[in-house]
């Protein structure tokens, strides 16, 4: 035997990694499960980011829904009765806070939009939405072009938008259908049924699978999408979200006592409804989506697909601009531009297959 050959690691290999290749035994521990542990005390040193638009007319509980979803006051809401006059036109107001929870920092951002749908011509109203959620792309498109930038760019693209359907019994309205079909291209929808309280449990099944037949038939694409699932057990869950899609929600931010233990609810004549009860709302599977499960694919989402489109679409411009210092000389967008629909989507990401295409 030649002294110099040696004998071949059952290691190496010839061929080149790929995830069909098993891994390699390994002869001992050599602390990589502490990778984990590394990304987990970095993020609980930078916190997190997250920003929520609630769009839908007035007394629909907005305010108390965002409420009791954080379970803070998050939002002051107007009690009813004290005649505050609706506004003349839509207004975007938004408010960030920071809420702890077991030493994990949230930093949230709350968009309003008072004045939506509550005026007699609503031609164009869900202009000022698109255009304040595209300029939140075009902020973070700025400051990611620069040549030196920012380490870490503050997020305020909007993740999610929670669409509050009037609980009427009937269908979708056409002011709902046109303006879903602009908004679930910019960004993260999810509808729900607001006050469900107000329609029986029969009438609230056959509401919902009424507006889901309204949203297959106009291609509204809401979240999650079924192109994004990206395994086996995604699916499943998925699925599952998806036929309860939207929500029948109930929004309440007072305790009351039940049974010796104290509840979120509202009191009525006939008893108390509990918000956290499914057997009286979904509100647990709202919550479940937004903040347990979900908020990091919805994050992700927003940054690959959604702001990826903005970002394509923005910088095929810029071949038309004169070059400057930079790679890139991109001008700000015009606010045409902001409110003007998409004309295509990309992909999650570059290794998708062109089945997953969006």
């Amino acid at each position: 035997m030649d002294p110099l050959r040696r004998s071949p690691s059952p290691c190496s290999s010839s061929r080149p990694s790929s995830p069909s290749t098993p891994p390699c035994e390994m002869l001992g521990p050599v602390g990589i499960e502490a990778v984990l542990d590394q990304l987990k005390i970095k993020a609980m040193k930078m916190g997190f980011e997250f920003n929520i638009m609630v769009v839908g007319q007035s007394g629909l509980g907005k305010s108390t829904m965002v409420n009791t979803l954080f379970k803070s006051k998050v939002w002051k809401s107007n009690p009813p009765g004290l005649g505050v006059p609706t506004p003349q036109t839509l207004q975007l107001h938004s408010v960030t806070h920071v809420i702890e929870e077991k030493g994990v920092k949230l930093k949230l951002t709350v968009t309003d939009t008072p004045g939506f749908g509550d005026q007699i011509n609503n031609d164009k109203c869900w202009d000022p939405i698109l255009g304040y959620i595209n300029e939140q792309y075009e902020r973070y498109l700025q400051e990611e072009i620069l040549i030196t930038r920012q380490r870490h760019i503050p997020d305020t693209r909007v993740h999610c938008c929670v669409y509050f359907v009037p609980p009427t019994g009937h269908c979708l309205r056409p002011l709902d259908i046109e303006f879903l079909q602009r908004l679930c291209q910019t960004v993260n929808v999810v509808p729900v049924i607001a006050r469900a309280d107000s329609l029986t449990m029969e009438e609230r099944e056959a509401f919902r699978r009424r507006i889901q037949q309204n949203l297959r038939t106009h291609c509204i694409d809401i979240y999650p999408q079924k192109c994004f699932d990206e395994d086996i057990n995604d699916k499943i869950l998925n699925s599952k979200l998806r036929d309860r899609i939207p929500f029948a929600v109930v929004g309440a931010d007072r305790e009351h006592l039940v049974d010796g233990r104290c509840v979120l609810g509202r009191k009525t004549k006939w008893g108390i409804i509990e918000v956290e009860n499914m057997a009286h709302c979904e509100f647990p599977l709202l919550r479940d989506l937004l903040i347990r499960s979900h908020l990091q694919d919805l994050k992700d989402i927003t940054h690959n697909v959604h702001y990826e489109n903005y970002r394509v679409i923005r910088l095929n411009e810029s071949h038309l601009l004169p070059r400057g210092p930079g790679w890139v000389n991109l001008a700000p967008a015009s606010p045409g531009q902001l409110t003007s629909p998409r004309p295509f989507k990309v992909c999650r990401g570059a290794h998708d297959d062109s089945e997953d295409e969006f």
